[in-house]
């Protein structure tokens, strides 16, 4: 990798480091940059490498900023490493043990722009952890769930709508049963699974498709309950 080139790939991640903030705005132009070197190892190699020195010359100074911007840097790069390395279109996994809740956190730590989930409840802190990741991230991060059990003991929904994740509630009398959830209008989780704790302990089963066909009515649906329903 000559000089020039990376001369301007510092310049590109200085950019992003002025304030210590990456916008949403820089994270999407900095995923389109790194996605055109998907292919050049060096390149993200450098990448990387410069990140890490940017951050040790100000982590004493701003300890929290700097690493939550190296964080997402890194995972950036990280996922542009990837994306000559084709995932699945079809995974399937099954409860008791951890085998859901490890694809469903995998699947929300992967996800580059949107994060539209439609679950009947969340107390499972570890997934609740995933979607605060994800959002601090500047992934687009929506909710939509049952009004009956957002008040339940343990729930999460409370904590996820202080952060600024928006979430939507069924306001009627039956319930929001739904669970599913699409990762950048691309990716679905659905089935028996809850966001739940005591799920790994249940006999569920969590499917990922990557299926155009099928991840496309689930959009609508969700965006016709967020049209229906009230924050």
């Amino acid at each position: 990798m000559n000089k020039v080139r990376q001369d301007k790939l510092r310049a590109i991640l200085e950019a992003t480091f002025d304030d210590g903030r990456l916008s949403r705005g820089e994270s999407t132009a900095l995923r389109a940059v790194m996605a055109e070197l998907a292919d050049e190892r060096e390149a993200l190699a450098f990448a990387r490498n410069t990140a890490f020195e940017m951050a040790a010359g100000r982590i004493e100074a701003e300890p929290t900023r700097t690493l939550d911007w190296l964080r997402r840097v890194d995972k950036i790069i990280d996922n542009a490493g990837r994306r000559d390395v084709k995932p699945p279109d079809l995974e399937v996994r099954f409860s008791p043990g951890d085998g859901v809740l490890d694809l469903i956190r995998a699947a929300l730590h992967n996800a580059e722009e949107s994060i539209d989930v439609c679950v009947f409840t969340i107390t499972d802190d570890r997934i609740t952890d995933a979607l605060l990741d994800a959002h601090r991230d500047d992934v687009a991060v929506r909710i939509v769930t049952d009004n009956a059990k957002r008040f339940d003991r343990g729930s999460d929904i409370a904590r996820l709508a202080e952060a600024g994740v928006p979430v939507r509630h069924d306001p009627s009398d039956d319930h929001m049963h739904h669970k599913f959830a699409v990762i950048d209008r691309r990716t679905l989780l659905g089935g028996s699974y809850n966001w739940t704790r005591g799920a790994t302990r249940n006999h569920e089963n969590l499917v990922l498709l990557r299926d155009p066909r099928v991840v496309r009515p689930f959009i609508d649906a969700f965006e016709g309950l967020w049209k229906a329903f009230r924050p």
